[in-house]
């Protein structure tokens, strides 16, 4: 088992998403970000699946067919699309990824992020993130326009680098916390 390595991996994803969240103003998020990693069901199996290069998930994944501790993560982390899968409730699609709040569609674009700078090291880019999520796109279910909001992110980091996309993420989050501070007031009323 390579638990410390793993410790140090994940530990040095989670600073670095912390540093993203601060960046943006998720400063909540930017604490709670991936700690369900250090429990026993996530740390084990990602200590015993380690290899450095890329997510133990993927080990296990094709060691046993699943992975447990992703199971376990997804169902923890808001910032995971995966975490928003819900039946839709026609006959047509079983399955549909519900709305999510611009908050967890932004932590997921820097969580992209740090998790492409993490496992890719020098050979990182900035349009790293969006090539992975290129390849796995086939197998997304995710609401049209949490969808849109990332691909948008991803386009802005590959295209005009990291500082135009924080910029943005910063915009349609004070965005969205003008309209809560709205609808709020209006249903106080």
């Amino acid at each position: 088992m390579k638990w410390i390595q793993h410790f140090q991996t994940i530990t040095a994803h989670k600073r670095m998403v912390m540093q993203y969240c601060f960046a943006v103003g998720l400063y909540k998020q930017a604490i709670l970000h991936d700690l369900s990693k250090y429990s026993l069901t996530e740390f084990l199996v990602g200590a015993k699946y380690y290899q450095g290069h890329r997510s133990p998930n993927n080990a296990e994944r094709e060691a046993k067919g699943y992975s447990s501790a992703w199971l376990h993560h997804k169902g923890r982390n808001k910032h995971h699309f995966e975490y928003w899968l819900d039946y839709s409730g026609k006959k047509d699609t079983v399955f549909a990824g519900m709305k999510m709040p611009v908050c967890y569609v932004v932590e997921m674009f820097l969580d992209r992020i740090a998790a492409c700078k993490t496992y890719q090291k020098e050979k990182y880019t900035q349009k790293s993130p969006l090539l992975y999520y290129e390849n796995s796109k086939a197998y997304h279910i995710m609401h049209p326009s949490s969808q849109k909001l990332l691909e948008k992110l991803l386009h802005l980091l590959a295209e005009q680098g990291e500082q135009k996309a924080l910029e943005y993420a910063k915009k349609v989050l004070k965005k969205e916390r003008k309209e809560k501070r709205k609808a709020f007031w209006k249903h106080k009323k």
